[in-house]
């Protein structure tokens, strides 16, 4: 199969150059206005319908104090989380399925959201512990879960199969101990413990929106300067030692930096299904472009998230269904065609 590159090299100052791809590039503008646009429509959508108009003059300080309450203080904070949430994962999942070289290597199969689960449970069930405890707990449960996969996949380094499998092998585990958790609840904690695995944007407010977004702005600038890395450790480990990439080293920091965007979306709105496995694998096919596709995995994420958020109301009401019930059914769907279609090529 012939390939040719559409990138174009474009100057910026300090003597560097930055390799663009315009495909990609209006891709990504045009998730960035889907998502906008999404996010202004789940605003305006509730039992107080506000018109997108209305919301997009609230927004910018013009609206009436009854529409002010309601866009800035209830519902934009739920939109943020989501879009938030949506981001962290659709780069997490890419961050994964690039290092594993596996278009099956997600936070989702790996493992990763079950651990999550698995340290919110624990604060939940045998301590009883405040939304705030919950966030530490699935933040520490996601961190412990990914470190424990890293050493058992580790031998002379980590490797793509290797991963999946012991991710897939800790996934079980995980999964095991979340249902022996919810045994040995009680009737109250065993429903508010169901009520947050679902995944959820229902109440959220700007306590999740700040600490999300903080790690974000962190995270988010360090993992694009490591692409470059990134991209060449496709090539395999030999071809990036022979091009100056210090292997193991970028795969540690890009992989804790999965697992933190991961655990913090899981701490922040609960497991919501399948967007990491989905984003990067649509962005990726919308793009047509080699490579790990952060930034447009990035930007599904977000944009899938908030129309699935949206969908689920327009569709049942306000807080009737949550979106990880949505993303489940429709990610469950896509893991179907996607292992149907790599079977027929040959690769699983």
């Amino acid at each position: 199969m012939k390939t040719h590159s559409r990138s174009r090299a474009v100057r910026i100052p300090g003597g560097l150059s930055l390799r663009l791809d315009p495909r990609a590039l209006i891709v990504v503008v045009l998730l960035l206005a889907a998502a906008c646009a999404a996010g202004v429509a789940l605003i305006g959508t509730g039992d107080a319908r506000i018109p997108a108009a209305d919301v997009l003059r609230t927004l910018a300080g013009d609206g009436t104090a009854y529409q002010d309450f309601i866009v800035n203080e209830l519902r934009l904070p739920r939109v943020l989380v989501g879009l938030l949430v949506g981001a962290s994962l659709g780069l997490g999942g890419a961050l994964f399925q690039s290092v594993s070289r596996n278009p099956l290597g997600s936070p989702d199969v790996l493992g990763l959201s079950q651990g999550s689960t698995a340290g919110a449970l624990v604060v939940i069930v045998l301590m009883s512990g405040s939304a705030a405890q919950v966030t530490v707990g699935a933040l520490a449960g996601g961190l412990a879960t990914g470190l424990a996969i890293y050493a058992l996949a580790w031998k002379q380094g980590v490797h793509g199969y290797r991963l999946v499998l012991v991710g897939i092998g800790v996934n079980a585990i995980a999964a095991a101990v979340n249902g022996y958790l919810l045994t040995k609840a009680d009737l109250v904690d065993a429903a508010r413990a169901v009520v947050w695995m679902t995944g959820s944007l229902n109440g959220r407010d700007w306590d999740q929106v700040w600490p999300l977004l903080a790690l974000c702005a962190v995270l988010v600038p360090l993992v694009l300067a490591n692409a470059r890395g990134l991209r060449m450790m496709e090539m395999g480990d030999d071809v990036s030692h022979a091009l100056g990439v210090r292997v193991q080293r970028v795969r540690l920091l890009l992989m804790v930096s999965s697992v933190l965007l991961t655990a913090a979306a899981t701490a922040a709105a609960g497991p919501v299904s399948f967007v990491a496995l989905t984003a990067p694998q649509l962005a990726r096919r919308l793009t047509r472009s080699p490579g790990p596709n952060l930034v447009p995995s990035l930007c599904m994420g977000a944009a899938l998230l908030v129309a699935a958020d949206w969908a689920s109301q327009r569709a049942f009401g306000a807080d009737q269904l949550p979106v990880g019930v949505v993303t489940g059914v429709l990610g469950g769907a896509y893991l179907l065609w996607l292992l149907v279609t790599e079977r027929r090529a040959g690769r699983i």
